[in-house]
């Protein structure tokens, strides 16, 4: 297909500006999808206010981050008929079924039962109502399954055959548990829950900075500590197994991802800094480690890496893009490992809400899950370059017969239009989370939070709903 240089890369970089917006969305979603279920859980255990008062609180950011991430994704489908049409002809057969598969199964589940989890406090039980909040979380789990199952394909093709120059589903269980899928859900379903509780533990740590120290705040605050700390060495163990799997299905992006141009003998080191240079087909300033990148990446001391040169130049993915995004998704990563140890620590001592310097690092943490996450995304699809199909489909067949003109136009319009939508719901989000859950301070409204007029107390509003109080 004859489309410019030009052309192709603005398409890539739109298609790349659109999934970076929309990435954000679902991944908080997913997070605090399943944070609402455990807090209203918690509930009805134990019957204490403060997790009913947190779920109204959060419900309202989730309210929000989930109709923009609606509202993105069908952006984003748009996209694969005007912008890669190729793809879609191509590869269409395998895609398009796993898609549908997410409709028909996750976004029917979450929208049929999202407004009894929003609006149907005063209409249904407390036990039904949960199950209408357990049914969200599942079905943003079950949204992740698929699209996960299709990217993965994407990075590690298997169940199809060529027929007439088009993708053929051959084995519809090989397609959907790919090599690559499993460490990929996981991965991604971890990734989630991060980013939910460094916002978390970020919301709750500016109101402790601000003086507030009610029980809600404090609740908050330690769950995302504990979630933190489950969580992050759970997502840096499936990290090293996603890596072993990578270097045996996408060895090109291994090398690409630690700079390395030479196959090494007798063990390869680690390029802990440097900048791998395209063109000269080296990494300059390189800090290197000796056996460093064996053990990481074959966990032996002796164990051999292929090197970019051992592929072709036009089989290379841009290794100065995924180098760094890769070391910027590990910062981070560490970053979050210390955060979750010096709050055990502090909690041990008894200082989690009273160490200030603690609580504006925690306050700093909150944006770097999706800083983790975006970057993570970059090493993923930048890696799989020049491939949209690994192996199989090259992006630059994939591409529809665009103009410069043609896509460079719309890439303005896009990034005019995000920015005023989506950035006005990111900053609608962001003021419902500096204004903080409102929590009843008396045992009397507490008693009438939790009996019938309790039901009279609440507005019914969108995205007030049962949040505040008419009367105390």
């Amino acid at each position: 297909m004859n489309v410019p240089d030009t052309a192709l890369l603005l398409a890539r970089w739109q298609f790349a500006f659109t999934v970076s917006f929309h990435i954000i969305f679902p991944a908080i979603s997913i997070g605090l999808a399943s944070y609402l279920a455990v807090l209203e859980g918690l509930w009805l255990k134990t019957g204490k206010i403060v997790y009913k008062e947190l779920f109204f609180f959060w419900s309202k950011v989730f309210a929000v981050g989930f109709a923009m991430g609606v509202v993105s994704g069908v952006v984003m489908s748009y996209q694969f008929g005007t912008n890669w049409s190729g793809f879609s002809t191509v590869a269409g057969s395998v895609t398009g079924p796993l898609l549908t598969y997410e409709v028909l199964t996750a976004f029917f589940l979450e929208a049929g039962f999202l407004g009894i989890m929003l609006f149907g406090w005063t209409k249904v039980g407390p036990r039904a109502h949960f199950v209408a909040t357990l049914m969200v979380a599942v079905g943003t789990l079950i949204s992740t399954f698929w699209i996960l199952s299709s990217n993965s394909w994407m990075q590690t093709p298997q169940g199809h055959a060529l027929v007439n120059g088009k993708i053929v589903p051959v084995d519809w269980f090989k397609i959907v548990f790919n090599p690559s899928f499993p460490y990929r859900l996981v991965h991604m379903a971890l990734a989630a829950f991060i980013v939910a509780a460094l916002l978390v533990g970020a919301t709750a740590a500016w109101h402790l900075l601000r003086g507030r120290k009610d029980p809600a705040i404090q609740k908050s605050f330690s769950m995302a500590l504990w979630m933190l700390l489950l969580v992050v060495p759970v997502q840096i163990a499936v990290g090293d197994a996603h890596g072993l799997n990578t270097r045996e299905h996408q060895p090109a992006k291994i090398a690409a991802i630690e700079g390395l141009w030479e196959t090494e003998k007798g063990g390869t080191s680690l390029n802990l800094v440097g900048w791998p240079d395209m063109e000269a087909e080296t990494t300059r300033y390189a800090l290197k480690v000796p056996h460093l990148g064996s053990v990481i990446l074959t966990h032996s001391w002796n164990g051999e890496i292929q090197g970019l040169k051992s592929f072709a130049p036009e089989d290379r993915p841009n290794s100065t893009i995924v180098f760094w995004s890769f070391r910027i998704m590990v910062g981070m990563g560490l970053l979050m490992l210390l955060l979750a140890l010096l709050g055990l620590a502090l909690r041990r001592r008894e200082r989690l809400y009273e160490a200030r310097w603690f609580q504006r690092f925690a306050l700093w943490m909150g944006p770097t899950g999706l800083i983790a996450l975006l970057a993570g995304w970059v090493t993923t699809e930048a890696g799989r370059q020049p491939w949209v199909v690994y192996g199989v489909l090259r992006t630059r067949d994939a591409v529809s017969p665009l103009t410069v003109q043609q896509v460079g136009t719309s890439l303005m319009i896009f990034v005019m239009v995000y920015f005023l939508v989506f950035g006005t719901g990111i900053y609608y989000m962001l003021k419902l989370m500096a204004k903080g859950p409102d929590l009843p301070h008396d045992e009397a409204s507490e008693e009438a939070a939790d009996t019938g007029r309790g039901k009279e107390r609440f507005d019914h509003r969108p995205l007030s709903r049962p949040t505040e109080p008419i009367d105390e």
